[in-house]
Protein backbone atom coordinates (compact mmCIF):
# COMPACT_ATOMS: atom_id res chain seq x y z
CA UNK A 1 0.00 0.00 0.00
CA UNK A 2 3.08 2.71 1.47
CA UNK A 3 6.21 2.12 0.00
CA UNK A 4 8.99 5.07 1.00
CA UNK A 5 12.35 4.77 -0.76
CA UNK A 6 15.60 6.46 0.13
CA UNK A 7 13.88 9.35 2.31
CA UNK A 8 16.04 12.14 3.13
CA UNK A 9 14.39 15.41 5.02
CA UNK A 10 15.63 17.93 6.43
CA UNK A 11 15.57 20.75 9.18
CA UNK A 12 17.11 24.17 7.90
CA UNK A 13 20.62 22.93 7.38
CA UNK A 14 20.14 19.69 9.74
CA UNK A 15 19.49 16.55 7.95
CA UNK A 16 17.27 14.28 10.27
CA UNK A 17 16.40 11.12 8.23
CA UNK A 18 18.93 9.51 6.27
CA UNK A 19 17.88 7.00 3.47
CA UNK A 20 14.66 5.62 4.94
CA UNK A 21 13.22 2.55 3.25
CA UNK A 22 10.19 1.31 4.74
CA UNK A 23 7.16 -0.21 3.91
CA UNK A 24 3.17 -0.99 4.98
CA UNK A 25 0.70 -3.45 3.88
CA UNK A 26 -2.82 -3.10 3.23
CA UNK A 27 -4.44 -3.76 5.91
CA UNK A 28 -1.33 -4.03 8.45
CA UNK A 29 -0.25 -1.84 11.63
CA UNK A 30 3.08 -0.99 11.42
CA UNK A 31 4.69 0.99 14.31
CA UNK A 32 7.71 3.18 14.03
CA UNK A 33 9.65 3.13 17.24
CA UNK A 34 12.76 4.82 19.05
CA UNK A 35 13.74 7.55 21.25
CA UNK A 36 12.60 10.84 21.56
CA UNK A 37 14.48 13.29 18.73
CA UNK A 38 15.19 10.11 16.84
CA UNK A 39 13.25 11.41 13.56
CA UNK A 40 9.79 9.26 14.19
CA UNK A 41 7.56 12.54 13.93
CA UNK A 42 9.69 13.78 11.08
CA UNK A 43 8.82 10.40 8.95
CA UNK A 44 5.60 10.99 9.20
CA UNK A 45 4.80 14.81 8.29
CA UNK A 46 7.37 14.15 5.33
CA UNK A 47 5.14 11.59 4.55
CA UNK A 48 2.17 13.60 4.79
CA UNK A 49 4.00 16.63 2.74
CA UNK A 50 4.71 18.80 5.89
CA UNK A 51 8.14 18.93 5.79
CA UNK A 52 9.49 21.18 2.66
CA UNK A 53 13.18 19.33 2.23
CA UNK A 54 12.88 16.35 1.45
CA UNK A 55 14.38 13.98 -1.21
CA UNK A 56 13.39 9.83 -2.37
CA UNK A 57 10.29 8.39 -3.29
CA UNK A 58 7.03 7.90 -1.78
CA UNK A 59 4.60 6.12 -3.24
CA UNK A 60 0.83 4.48 -2.93
CA UNK A 61 0.21 1.71 -4.76
CA UNK A 62 3.12 2.23 -6.87
CA UNK A 63 1.93 5.71 -7.52
CA UNK A 64 4.31 8.42 -6.68
CA UNK A 65 3.00 11.17 -4.87
CA UNK A 66 6.66 12.54 -3.02
CA UNK A 67 5.77 15.56 -5.51
CA UNK A 68 2.40 16.62 -4.64
CA UNK A 69 1.45 19.08 -1.83
CA UNK A 70 -0.13 17.79 1.39
CA UNK A 71 -3.51 18.56 0.38
CA UNK A 72 -2.95 16.45 -2.60
CA UNK A 73 -1.53 13.71 -0.69
CA UNK A 74 -5.12 13.74 1.20
CA UNK A 75 -6.91 12.96 -1.89
CA UNK A 76 -4.21 9.97 -2.42
CA UNK A 77 -5.10 8.63 0.79
CA UNK A 78 -2.58 9.80 3.36
CA UNK A 79 -4.33 11.18 6.59
CA UNK A 80 -2.49 12.28 9.47
CA UNK A 81 -3.50 12.13 13.08
CA UNK A 82 -0.96 14.97 14.51
CA UNK A 83 0.29 15.05 17.70
CA UNK A 84 -1.47 16.92 20.71
CA UNK A 85 -4.85 16.73 18.47
CA UNK A 86 -5.07 20.22 16.84
CA UNK A 87 -8.79 20.00 17.09
CA UNK A 88 -10.96 22.83 16.67
CA UNK A 89 -11.80 23.66 20.13
CA UNK A 90 -15.07 26.38 19.78
CA UNK A 91 -16.52 24.00 16.53
CA UNK A 92 -18.93 20.97 18.10
CA UNK A 93 -17.61 17.24 17.90
CA UNK A 94 -19.57 17.06 14.94
CA UNK A 95 -18.65 20.05 13.14
CA UNK A 96 -14.73 18.35 13.60
CA UNK A 97 -16.10 15.31 11.94
CA UNK A 98 -17.18 16.93 9.05
CA UNK A 99 -14.07 18.78 8.83
CA UNK A 100 -12.58 15.87 8.25
CA UNK A 101 -14.63 14.94 5.22
CA UNK A 102 -13.70 18.16 3.45
CA UNK A 103 -12.02 16.37 0.60
CA UNK A 104 -14.28 15.72 -2.74
CA UNK A 105 -13.33 12.38 -2.04
CA UNK A 106 -15.02 11.96 1.34
CA UNK A 107 -17.73 14.82 1.17
CA UNK A 108 -20.11 12.69 -0.85
CA UNK A 109 -20.19 10.04 1.58
CA UNK A 110 -19.86 12.27 4.72
CA UNK A 111 -23.40 11.02 6.65
CA UNK A 112 -22.46 7.34 5.99
CA UNK A 113 -18.72 7.73 7.23
CA UNK A 114 -20.36 9.88 10.41
CA UNK A 115 -22.29 6.64 11.46
CA UNK A 116 -19.49 4.04 10.66
CA UNK A 117 -17.23 7.23 13.12
CA UNK A 118 -19.58 7.14 15.89
CA UNK A 119 -20.22 3.21 15.81
CA UNK A 120 -16.84 2.69 16.63
CA UNK A 121 -16.77 5.31 18.96
CA UNK A 122 -20.29 5.95 20.75
CA UNK A 123 -18.77 8.39 23.67
CA UNK A 124 -18.18 10.76 20.17
CA UNK A 125 -21.71 10.63 19.22
CA UNK A 126 -22.77 11.29 22.90
CA UNK A 127 -20.77 14.45 22.93
CA UNK A 128 -21.54 15.40 19.46
CA UNK A 129 -23.05 19.05 19.85
CA UNK A 130 -20.55 19.67 22.28
CA UNK A 131 -17.43 21.77 21.93
CA UNK A 132 -14.23 20.12 21.34
CA UNK A 133 -12.25 22.11 23.99
CA UNK A 134 -15.07 21.24 26.90
CA UNK A 135 -13.79 16.94 25.88
CA UNK A 136 -11.52 15.54 28.09
CA UNK A 137 -7.86 14.65 26.95
CA UNK A 138 -8.76 11.07 25.95
CA UNK A 139 -11.74 12.30 24.15
CA UNK A 140 -10.41 14.71 22.31
CA UNK A 141 -7.63 12.29 21.22
CA UNK A 142 -10.43 9.98 20.08
CA UNK A 143 -12.20 13.09 18.04
CA UNK A 144 -8.89 13.47 16.78
CA UNK A 145 -8.80 9.55 15.25
CA UNK A 146 -12.75 10.00 14.14
CA UNK A 147 -11.95 13.25 12.34
CA UNK A 148 -8.66 11.43 10.15
CA UNK A 149 -11.35 8.65 9.47
CA UNK A 150 -13.96 11.00 8.17
CA UNK A 151 -11.52 11.47 5.24
CA UNK A 152 -11.60 7.76 3.93
CA UNK A 153 -7.74 7.39 4.88
CA UNK A 154 -6.17 4.52 2.72
CA UNK A 155 -3.04 4.76 5.43
CA UNK A 156 -3.68 6.28 8.41
CA UNK A 157 -1.07 8.29 9.90
CA UNK A 158 -0.87 7.83 14.24
CA UNK A 159 1.55 10.35 15.80
CA UNK A 160 2.44 9.54 19.50
CA UNK A 161 -1.69 8.90 20.03
CA UNK A 162 -1.59 7.89 23.57
CA UNK A 163 0.70 10.63 24.74
CA UNK A 164 -0.66 11.82 28.08
CA UNK A 165 -3.35 9.95 28.56
CA UNK A 166 -4.98 8.34 31.37
CA UNK A 167 -4.46 4.42 31.22
CA UNK A 168 -8.23 3.77 30.56
CA UNK A 169 -7.72 5.79 27.17
CA UNK A 170 -4.79 4.08 26.60
CA UNK A 171 -6.64 0.70 25.86
CA UNK A 172 -9.72 2.39 24.32
CA UNK A 173 -7.40 3.77 22.11
CA UNK A 174 -5.92 0.32 21.38
CA UNK A 175 -8.88 -1.23 21.30
CA UNK A 176 -9.84 1.06 18.60
CA UNK A 177 -6.53 0.07 16.59
CA UNK A 178 -7.17 -3.54 16.95
CA UNK A 179 -10.74 -2.47 15.46
CA UNK A 180 -9.57 -0.52 12.63
CA UNK A 181 -7.37 -3.63 11.38
CA UNK A 182 -10.26 -5.94 11.93
CA UNK A 183 -11.57 -3.66 9.16
CA UNK A 184 -8.52 -3.97 7.34
CA UNK A 185 -8.11 -0.45 7.49
CA UNK A 186 -3.81 0.39 7.08
CA UNK A 187 -1.98 1.90 10.37
CA UNK A 188 1.29 3.69 10.53
CA UNK A 189 2.19 4.24 14.27
CA UNK A 190 4.64 6.44 16.00
CA UNK A 191 4.66 6.00 19.45
CA UNK A 192 6.96 6.04 23.01
CA UNK A 193 4.69 3.41 24.48
CA UNK A 194 6.52 0.10 22.80
CA UNK A 195 5.49 -2.61 24.78
CA UNK A 196 2.20 -1.45 23.88
CA UNK A 197 2.20 -0.97 20.62
CA UNK A 198 4.95 -3.75 19.78
CA UNK A 199 1.94 -6.48 21.27
CA UNK A 200 -0.39 -5.31 18.16
CA UNK A 201 1.80 -4.32 15.31
CA UNK A 202 2.12 -6.68 12.64
CA UNK A 203 5.57 -5.16 11.72
CA UNK A 204 7.84 -2.90 12.90
CA UNK A 205 11.02 -0.46 12.60
CA UNK A 206 13.28 1.10 15.24
CA UNK A 207 14.63 4.22 14.37
CA UNK A 208 17.86 5.90 15.76
CA UNK A 209 19.11 9.31 14.97
CA UNK A 210 17.20 9.42 11.70
CA UNK A 211 18.32 6.12 10.71
CA UNK A 212 16.68 2.88 10.44
CA UNK A 213 18.44 0.38 12.91
CA UNK A 214 15.93 -2.68 12.97
CA UNK A 215 13.02 -4.45 11.67
CA UNK A 216 10.98 -7.33 12.11
CA UNK A 217 7.40 -8.82 13.28
CA UNK A 218 6.40 -6.95 16.38
CA UNK A 219 6.55 -9.37 18.71
CA UNK A 220 10.33 -10.32 17.75
CA UNK A 221 11.38 -6.56 18.53
CA UNK A 222 9.67 -6.43 21.44
CA UNK A 223 12.03 -9.44 22.86
CA UNK A 224 14.85 -8.41 20.96
CA UNK A 225 18.07 -7.14 23.69
CA UNK A 226 18.91 -5.08 20.58
CA UNK A 227 15.62 -2.95 21.32
CA UNK A 228 17.50 -1.82 24.45
CA UNK A 229 20.53 -0.50 22.53
CA UNK A 230 18.42 1.39 20.37
CA UNK A 231 15.57 2.46 22.35
CA UNK A 232 17.29 3.20 25.64
CA UNK A 233 21.02 3.28 24.89
CA UNK A 234 22.18 0.42 26.73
Amino acid sequence: MLSVTKLNAYYRPVQILHDIDISVGAGQVVALVGANAAGKSTLLYSLAGLRTRCTGEIAIDGTRIDSLPAYERVLHGIVLVPERRRLFPFMTVLENLEMGAYSAVARPERQKTTEEVYSLLPVLKERQNQNAGSLSGGEQQLLAVGRALMAKPRVLLLDEPTEGLAPRYVELLYQLVRSLRQQKHTILIVEQSIYHVLRIADYAYVLENGHIVMEGAGADILNDERLKVAYLGL
